[in-house]
């Protein structure tokens, strides 16, 4: 059985560019452009790993985390921001994120970070 992964970003590009790299790697992946719908979708439907964007309208990426980590601590949530700075990192880290990138994000260095989280 493959892994499922969510990909929230408001960005189209990096959603379909991040899903096409996963599914070549076996991955069942699902984006979104925005966080209520894809809450809604993990309540119905179980994943493995959420990535999400930081800054987004509406729900935002701690928003996001908090949310996954209270209803499935189980799920890891990778972060990935083009507003990084210590404060944002430090307070993703407290929320319990598995790991942190700022964009653009290497879609390799993404891939070995779900590897590692699918293997914790």
């Amino acid at each position: 059985m493959s892994a499922r992964i969510m990909i929230i970003d408001d960005e189209k590009i990096v959603g379909d560019m991040a899903r096409i790299s996963l599914e070549q790697e076996g991955y069942e992946v699902e984006t979104f452009l925005n966080a209520a719908p894809a809450l809604d979708r993990l309540r119905e439907q179980g994943f493995d790993i959420v990535v999400t964007d930081l800054k987004m309208k509406g729900i935002d990426g701690l928003e996001v985390l908090r949310t996954v980590k209270s209803l499935y601590p189980g799920v890891k949530v990778i972060m990935i921001t083009a507003f990084a700075n210590l404060d944002v990192a430090i307070e993703a880290l407290r929320g319990d994120v598995f790991d942190f990138f700022p964009k653009p994000v290497k879609i390799k260095e993404l891939k070995e970070s779900i590897k590692k989280a699918l293997q914790n």
